[in-house]
């Protein structure tokens, strides 16, 4: 079991970066807090590394460095890298799976863009897929199906990410959206990133985006009624409040370019309210086996670490499960705080 006093520091290192998801811990079981902690303070740490280190490529081989040590059970002398140890064996999580978010990591320090959608795609699996399906394993649930569901979740978040951050990336010298897609829309990829500004023609391609990104959280919806019942209700309101950003985006305009969305604290109440009254949230029926080529390598590494798993979490992990909203939600928001990060260094 991970030490309490590593969990501690864990928890400390959180506060600072994210109040509500340190909040939301304190009430959440120990069965469940404890290893999303875990990873949540690793994944932190990573990002930290890359995005504040003085030399990116150094830091992302010393994070590859520090992952070969706890997957061999001798983790750094930090509290953060033996509780992370300690989860991925515990909860038999593949190496391939933080290395994704690790390879992710390392294109984003060498500024690497995307000519496709799927190139795309191949990104927001590593960066956010890789997470969903690491929260998907610590909540019990390794079947491929559910655990796709998971990544498109992840992919969905990311995808919001990006064509909210449009503007702000841009302004960093940062273009995520598809190469191909802007030169279709008339928009010269390089031209605009040295002059970035908002038109009808620029703002359809962030509109494309979104729907991508709705297809992604439709499709999640049958994983949610797979999850344990005492789950659901947190893991549909993350779902709910983090896609209301691009309905907010959509009803400013599809301007990400000379301004910045955010959904108000009373909608984000108010969505998580919805969430809550539907708090059974019922099984979908069957779940579709369809898997994005993008998290494939993913579903297959869980699927190879099947015969490793160790039982011990019963199917509910307990009360005050109606947080879990603010536990997942904070998880994927941090995300959004690597960017940030990334673009107050590029900017200094």
């Amino acid at each position: 079991m991970t030490d309490a006093s590593d969990i501690a520091v864990c928890r400390t290192l959180l506060r600072g970066g994210s109040r509500t998801f340190f909040a939301a811990s304190l009430i959440l079981p120990r069965a469940v807090s404890d290893p999303a902690i875990a990873l949540y303070a690793f994944c932190r740490l990573a990002d930290d590394a890359v995005d504040l280190g003085g030399g990116r490529s150094h830091a992302v081989e010393a994070l590859r460095d520090r992952l070969t040590r706890a997957y061999a059970g001798q983790p750094m002398p930090s509290p953060a890298d033996r509780a992370f140890a300690d989860v991925v064996a515990r909860f038999a999580i593949p190496r391939k799976l933080p290395e994704a978010l690790l390879e992710g990591l390392a294109w984003d320090a060498e500024g690497r863009r995307y000519e496709t959608l799927n190139d795309l795609l191949d990104y927001a699996a590593r960066v956010a897929g890789a997470v969903g399906a690491m929260m998907s394993l610590v909540m019990r649930r390794r079947d491929p199906a559910v655990v796709a569901r998971a990544c498109d979740l992840g992919i969905a978040m990311q995808l919001t990410n990006i064509a909210r951050d449009v503007g702000e990336d841009a302004r960093a010298g940062r273009l995520y959206l598809p190469l191909q897609w802007l030169r279709e829309a008339a928009i010269d990829p390089a031209a605009w990133l040295a002059d970035p500004c908002y038109d009808m023609r620029i703002g359809s391609v962030i509109g494309r985006l979104l729907a991508v990104a709705d297809k992604f959280y439709q499709r999640s919806i049958a994983g949610v009624g797979a999850l344990p019942v005492s789950c659901r209700p947190g893991i549909h309101a993350a779902r709910l409040i983090y896609a209301e950003i691009g309905h907010e985006l959509a009803r400013a305009g599809l301007d990400s370019v000379s301004r910045r969305t955010v959904v108000s604290g009373s909608r984000k109440l108010r969505l998580l309210a919805d969430a809550v009254a539907h708090a059974s949230f019922a099984e979908q029926g069957s779940i579709s086996d369809d898997v994005e080529p993008a998290v494939r390598f993913l579903l297959d590494a869980v699927a190879a670490s099947q015969s490793t798993v160790v039982l011990g979490m019963s199917r509910s992990t307990g009360k005050s499960v109606r947080d879990r909203a603010v536990w997942v939600l904070d998880l994927f928001e941090r995300l959004e705080h690597r960017d940030q990060l990334r673009r107050a260094g590029d900017l200094s």
